[in-house]
């Protein structure tokens, strides 16, 4: 991906350039310079909502007397509408965690620092897909936290006694929801939430797709390209062959669906291991990680979620903050305790060497232990494609989405159209907010 740099512009009205991929108006930050250099002591406030965070600042103010950090526990429903609230009113925290989909909305809303050059330095220590979440349209903004590479788990028990394989391609999946169904009417082999279309996002990004792609003075918006029709495909064959589940994420009563063996597999990742450990009481032991299916296993790849450390429009010190966001995201101080499961954050690191941080994180007796666990979770975090990136208007998007994913899955949508829909639905709103889209390949 090429670097696009976007400039700052100030005065009243904020133009379209070559350099203004994402369409933001960034402000006047001119008391800072990107490569500037801050002196003498300084104290940075930082939002965050992950349990275990706190005691790793304090770990931090002690060994950094010049640079101290003033945590603040964010944890609301509300804490985006807070942030920006508080950007525009000036009392915006100099650092604040982010999630994939808020990021590249808050860069093109002007409501981030550009800490490209300042972040530079520590580009290598995290692995490409994490940068490119930090750096929406080329340009960082803050620096990788956390990941949530996909694998898949899946009842090992009944899969021998239903006769299928752990699949390895999603054709494979397909085959065996087929074959459960014409014997065992009651069991599916997979499961989508009405609300929740996160796996359309995953199978695309594993098929190859780029919704969004930075080209130039534009963006290309490709949600009906051939890669991005075959992973749609795959939810249409689960929707016209009824071999998934519809349990939704807001019922309480969820994790009886693999509890009690009606759904027999899913793609998960590292966060959700210790809440399977809580929850599936019948099934524990039962349990075996596999490798996610793919869609070539010539060039096998799969997908995450990443969280981050943004640094805010109007930071004073974005030096010091970034080599503060760079500590918490990448020392081996910091990731040892955050990714202990005592420290309760959930977190598991972006970094290209995950190897230190994998078997503490799996519950010892959840898993039948038939497969080399911490091997597949190593396998997917460098399986994570690095070609998605998203794109300014991510979150609206999305929140489209899941209108069609619904009307998908009561089959009053075909694939196919949600995706058709999506494309010129996307290309209208990035260009009604003044940013050059266009239909990609």
């Amino acid at each position: 991906m090429s670097k696009i740099r976007m400039r700052a512009i100030t005065g009243l009205t904020c133009a379209v350039s070559l350099s203004l991929l994402l369409g933001a108006c960034s402000g006047d930050d001119s008391d800072q310079t990107a490569g500037s250099h801050t002196k003498g002591k300084v104290t940075l406030e930082f939002w965050s909502w992950d349990e275990g965070v706190e005691p790793q600042v304090k770990v931090w103010n002690k060994e950094h007397p010049d640079t101290q950090i003033k945590y603040v526990n964010a944890a609301s429903d509300t804490v985006f509408q807070k942030l920006r609230a508080a950007v525009k009113a000036g009392t915006a925290p100099c650092l604040s965690k982010m999630d994939w989909v808020n990021l590249p909305s808050f860069a093109a809303d002007g409501l981030l620092r550009d800490i490209s050059e300042l972040a530079a330095p520590y580009k290598n220590r995290y692995t490409p897909p994490a940068w490119n979440n930090a750096s929406p349209g080329g340009t960082t903004f803050a620096v990788p936290l956390g990941s949530s590479p996909l694998f898949s788990a899946y009842r090992a028990d009944l899969f021998q006694k239903y006769g299928i394989q752990a699949p390895e391609t999603w054709d494979d999946v397909i085959a065996a929801g087929k074959k459960i169904k014409a014997e065992h009417k009651n069991v599916k082999i997979f499961n989508m939430a009405g609300e929740d279309p996160s796996t359309l996002v995953d199978l695309s990004w594993q098929a190859g797709a780029q919704w969004y792609k930075a080209d130039g003075d534009h963006w290309q918006i490709s949600f009906t390209s051939p890669a991005a029709l075959k992973a749609g495909e795959v939810v249409q064959q689960f929707v016209d062959n009824g071999i998934y589940s519809d349990a939704s994420y807001a019922d309480p009563g969820v994790f009886k669906t693999w509890d009690l063996g009606k759904t027999i597999m899913m793609t998960t990742s590292t966060w959700q291991l210790p809440i399977y450990d809580t929850n599936f009481p019948r099934s524990r032991g039962k349990w075996q990680l596999a490798d996610a299916p793919v869609f070539d296993p010539a060039h096998p790849q799969t997908s995450s979620s990443f969280t981050s450390t943004a640094i805010m429009k109007g930071c004073k010190s974005p030096d010091r903050a970034v080599q503060f966001a760079a500590w918490l995201g990448s020392s081996k101080e910091s990731l040892t305790a955050l990714t202990d499961p005592a420290s309760k954050s959930g977190l598991f690191p972006a970094v290209k060497d995950v190897s230190p941080y994998v078997k503490k994180i799996i519950p010892a007796e959840m898993f039948n232990g038939r497969s080399d666990n911490a091997q597949v979770i190593e396998t997917a975090a460098a399986r994570v494609g690095d070609q998605w990136q998203y794109g300014p208007n991510y979150a609206s998007m999305y929140a489209e989405l899941q209108k069609g994913w619904g009307q998908v899955l009561k089959k009053q949508l075909t694939v196919k159209d949600m995706l058709t829909h999506l494309q010129k639905w996307t290309i209208d709103d990035l260009n009604s907010k003044g940013i050059n889209a266009v239909a990609g390949n």
